[in-house]
């Protein structure tokens, strides 16, 4: 028989899928929730920061304002090329912070 108060969701699964109506009863399933609500709002706040960041940095090369690729490459296509690798640098990091939950 199995034991109806044990969590029969995987650690790493949508909290939404099959979602839990009565109240939490052990210690082990709110710690395991809790840190997972906390893993996802540091997630979110730092890949919501970097991206803007890299949407500012975009903005400002494109207006001309700054040039802050330039000791990397010389040319204007191999700044953009510089941003580009930015760019899927950030995804990666989000695709990966994601990875498991």
């Amino acid at each position: 028989m199995v034991d109806e108060t044990e969590d029969k969701r995987p650690t790493h699964s949508d909290p939404d899928e099959e979602a839990i109506d009565e109240p939490t009863t052990s210690g082990a399933q709110e710690a395991s929730e809790t840190a997972w609500m906390m893993k996802e709002g540091v997630t979110i706040g730092l890949i919501s920061i970097v991206v803007v960041l890299v949407l500012a940095l975009g903005l400002l090369q494109v207006s001309g304002l700054v040039d802050l690729l330039a000791p990397f490459v010389d040319t204007e296509l191999g700044q953009w090329a510089a941003f580009a690798i930015l760019v899927v640098v950030v995804l990666v990091a989000f695709a990966w912070a994601r990875r498991g939950v």
